[in-house]
């Protein structure tokens, strides 16, 4: 299974973007802020907590989250951070580098959380379940500015 978030609106806050499972639309993503600077290494831009992952592929498991006290997907080898997850929450507050997931969007927002990683979590499940490799890959969508247009 390929996970593709593509990130569309950036802002001093926050990263929006829609999360693909092979090709597909499932749901938004919010993420911190993006501060990398390419050809940098990360400790030199990241905002400890305030900073979304580097672009890039990485490898995907379910395991225990001691945080939340139940398994979640957790994304491997993110380089400069550690214990990146997929799960519920709705603003950059609810994120410490971490992707969460929504079925609407707006300004530094997204909503209905839980309903999104209900749909998208079984899946992920099912995948690994099945032996498949799930990878999360982090990318730029093609034709989006570095502005928030939600609400204008």
């Amino acid at each position: 299974m390929k996970i593709r978030v593509e990130r569309q609106i950036f802002d001093d806050e926050s990263t929006l973007g829609e999360l693909l499972i092979d090709g597909v639309e499932q749901c938004y993503v919010l993420e911190d802020k993006v501060r990398e600077v390419p050809d940098q290494p990360v400790e030199e831009w990241k905002v400890p907590h305030l900073t979304a992952i580097p672009y890039g592929t990485y490898k995907l498991i379910i395991n225990h989250s001691q945080r939340f006290n139940r398994d979640l997907p957790l994304l491997l080898n993110v380089p400069g951070f550690s214990g990146v997850r997929i799960h519920p929450g709705n603003t950059s507050v609810d994120t410490e580098g971490c992707l969460l997931v929504g079925r609407r969007r707006g300004a530094d927002f997204v909503g209905e959380s839980r309903a999104a990683f209900g749909l998208l979590y079984p899946k992920i499940v099912a995948a690994i379940n099945a032996g498949d490799e799930v990878t999360v890959e982090i990318a730029k969508a093609d034709g989006y500015l570095e502005k928030n247009p939600i609400g204008e």
